[in-house]
This record gives C-alpha cells, structure tokens and sequence, in this order.
C-alpha cells in the first residue's frame, strides 16, 4: 500500500509519573536517529547489535550530554507492527526525560505521531486490515472481560475472516461468469440460475447472522444502558455504590436526596453496565425534584435494562406496583427486593432478587440475573461480533444488495443484471475491511486513537 517517506515518534505510556516510559519511533530512519542518540553500554551502535535485540545503554541529548540510562532496539521494515523500520526507547517513566528525549528525536528529523498514526501505518502497509485496526482502540477501551476478549478476537482477524468468507463466495460467483462469458471455448462448468440462486442464498444468510450480531457487539463495546428504579430511599443509591466500589452517588434517609441521574460504568455477571442511578420517582412539589423525575422517566425509556427497586422493609405499594408494570413495557427488568438486613415486611409479589447493599448479601443473586438476561450467543467466537455504527452499516448494504441480486434472479433478470448488485454487495464488504474504504472515513477512525499509538 502507500508508502511513507518521513520517520515519526510519540511517547507510548500514560501521561504523568511511572516506572517505565516507552518512546515509539516509525519510518525509515528510525535506526538512523537512534543511532545518533543512543549510546550501547557495550561501545559502537545499536545497529551493531541484531534487530529486535533490547540493548542497554545511555540516552544522549542533542549536546551529547546523558539525559537517562535506557533499553533501545530497533527492527528492519515488514517485521515490525507498522510494516515499515521502528525503534523504541524504554526510558524510566519521568516526564521530563521523556520530553527531553522527544526533543532530542525532533532535532534530529523525526516529526510529533498524530492520533492513531501507528495503526494507521500498519494498515496502509497490510499488517492490520480496517476491522483489525478498530480492534486495537477498542482493545484500549475495553471495560469489562468480555469487551477484551472480542476486541483481541478481532484483532487476530476473527470478524474480518467472517466477512472474507462472504466476500470471497460472492467473488467466486462474480468471476465465474465473467470467465463463463469471455471464454466460452474453454471447458468450464457452465453458470445456471441455480448456482447463482444457491450462492445467493447462503451469503444471505450469512449475512443476516453477521448483522444480528451487532445488537451483541453494542453491548459488548458500549455497555448495556441500566436505569436504577424506584420509589424514594428504596435504596438505589446504596446499591449504585456498592456494585461501583466507592461512593459516588450521596446517600441520606432525606427522600429526595437524588436530583439528578449519575452514572458509572460496572461490569455484572460477565454483562458491561452503564449505571444510571434515578431520582426517586413520585409527585414532586419541589420543581427541581420534578426536573429529577423527568430525567429518571427519560432513562427508563432509554435503558436497555431496569433495576426495579422496592424497599423490603417497608412493604410492597401500589406505586411499585405500577412503576413496575412501566419498567416491564420499556425493557428486561429485575425486580430487587432492597434491605435485606431489615425486619421485612409481606410482599404481594415474590423478587427477582433480595439484597442488602449495605452488607453486600444478594448481590451474586443479582449477577447471576443480569448474565441470564444477556446471555452469550450458543455458537458465539469472541471477536466476530460487529462493533460500531460503521461496520453495521457497511454490513446492513451489504445484506441490502445481496437481496436484491437474488429478487432480481427470482424475476427473471440476465444474469449481468443481477451480478451487478453482487458487485455493488463486494464494495460494501469491502469498506468493512477496508479494501475499498475512502480516505475520509479513515481519517475520522483513527482520530479516535490515542497519541502513540
């Protein structure tokens, strides 16, 4: 793919104090400049030294004066992440050093890595396909277990030899009767309606299934939408801070105390959870307790999941009652049965779950029901779930064209018709995995990207 002609650099590890501090450099003079500032313990150049050999030594400023005792290596062009020359600087983790060493880096011809700039390089030179590359920022995002290892799943290609399969059978059906056409001496098996019906289908369905998956895959990167519910002092806030670890909603006996939603992102039985701890909802005289109210209403209607909580100490009302039948015609609801540790009183309707936020008794209970109520598909592989709004699309036209070959098939069309819609399907897989992808729509998938990487 396209080459590049300049040599970048950008400090790899997080802002701020650490240990360790890791200097990426990438282009074809990457050797050359580390060469110029770095000093082997053992005398000569690091380039005396094998490629991919970590090598220690002192880190020179452009006076030559030692700005930090580091490792160094460098590598030779397709081994690398990139697929072009890279070095590194393991530096200790002082931001200082680090600025003096990125200095010293621009004095002797390297230029500032923009966002992403890294994977893009490795997707411009083949190592990564467009799948692969979005793979690695939702690896770095990644919130719970299951977001981790469907992003290295699709890192190590899962997702994008899902869509080759599809392509590569759409391919075959598009050169076999272009071959058919142009050459007919040759002994070729010849094109009937029914291949092409047969292929047709089977991409339809494959399709189909790829498309359903990004219901999963939203869950997965974005997190499930989960409103906590219920009357006032039913303990939503308590149970908010327990499952985010530390508290972040206030707590008082005072209902009303909620005016506002807050939100935390929390993994639950193996399910990622955006968090919305509600203001109590009731009649509200007081006119910011009803702007609460209306924002709890809204996240109901938004949720993906409601956390119905009753106070079970207190008795089950009318209001539950009917805050409950709201929640179940909105989404997948839990009804938590809160205070557990109290004296309890009869309820008229058996919970979900019964919990004490306080003591933390119920809350497996409450994990073992939200995985229920997200399970993981039956023959589901980590990293073949689609996972934005990008792949979706490009996926849903996909599908679109696919159905329109084969209703066009179906009704009689010459066969150059109907693959002219096969052909218009290829390009839509094609800027899945960037094959046929536009120039601006990689520049706005790698802005998402950190700097370094």
């Amino acid at each position: 793919m396209t080459g590049t002609v300049d040599t970048i650099a950008a400090v790899s590890t997080p802002a701020g104090t650490g240990g360790v501090g890791v200097i990426r450099l990438s282009g074809p003079r990457s050797a050359q400049v580390l060469n110029a500032c770095f000093r082997p313990a053992s005398g000569g150049a690091l380039t005396d030294h094998p490629p991919r050999q970590m090598v220690y030594g002192q880190l020179l400023d452009r006076e030559g004066q030692t700005i930090d005792r580091c490792l160094a290596f460098y590598t030779q062009g397709g081994a690398s992440f990139t697929g072009e020359p890279t070095g590194e600087l393991h530096c200790h983790g002082a931001p200082l050093v680090l600025a003096l060493a990125l200095e010293t880096l621009f004095a002797l011809g390297c230029r500032q890595a923009g966002p992403g700039e890294f994977t893009r390089r490795a997707f411009l030179h083949g190592k990564l396909d467009l799948a692969q590359s979005e793979a690695v920022a939702d690896l770095l995002e990644a919130q719970s277990r299951e977001g981790v290892r469907h992003a290295a799943g699709r890192l190590g290609g899962a997702l994008s030899r899902r869509v080759e399969a599809v392509y590569q059978a759409l391919t075959g059906l598009d050169a076999h009767f272009c071959a058919v056409l142009d050459y007919p001496d040759e002994d070729l098996d010849p094109f009937t309606t029914r291949t092409m019906q047969e292929t047709l289908s089977a991409q339809d369905d494959a399709l189909r299934q790829l498309l359903g998956s990004w219901r999963r895959g939203r869950q997965v990167a974005q997190g499930v939408p989960c409103a906590l519910v219920g009357r006032p002092n039913a303990g939503k806030s308590s149970l908010f801070n327990a499952l985010a670890g530390y508290d972040r909603a206030i707590v008082t006996p005072i209902p009303g105390t909620t005016r506002d939603t807050v939100e935390e992102r929390v993994e639950l039985g193996g399910v990622s959870l955006r968090l919305i701890d509600t203001a109590g909802l009731r009649d509200a005289q007081d006119p910011i307790e009803q702007l609460g109210v209306e924002r709890s209403r809204a996240a109901m209607e938004e949720a993906g999941l409601i956390l119905v909580l009753a106070d079970g100490s207190s008795g089950w009302t009318p209001e539950d009652q009917g805050l409950l039948e709201r929640a179940r015609q909105t989404a997948p609801v839990i009804l938590v049965r809160t205070k557990s540790d109290l004296p309890p009183e009869e309820w008229a309707v058996e919970a979900d779950v019964v919990l004490s936020a306080r003591t933390g008794e119920g809350v497996d209970a409450l994990e073992r029901a939200v995985a229920e109520r997200f399970p993981k598909g039956e023959h589901e592989v980590y990293g073949e779930l689609l996972s934005n709004a990008r792949q979706a699309d490009a996926a849903r036209r996909a599908l679109e064209y696919v159905e329109q070959a084969r209703q066009a098939l179906a009704a009689g069309y010459a066969p150059d018709a109907v693959l002219s819609d096969v052909e218009q399907a290829l390009e839509a897989l094609g800027e899945l995995t960037g094959k046929t992808v536009r120039e601006d729509v990689t520049d706005c998938i790698f802005r998402r990207f950190c700097v370094g990487k």
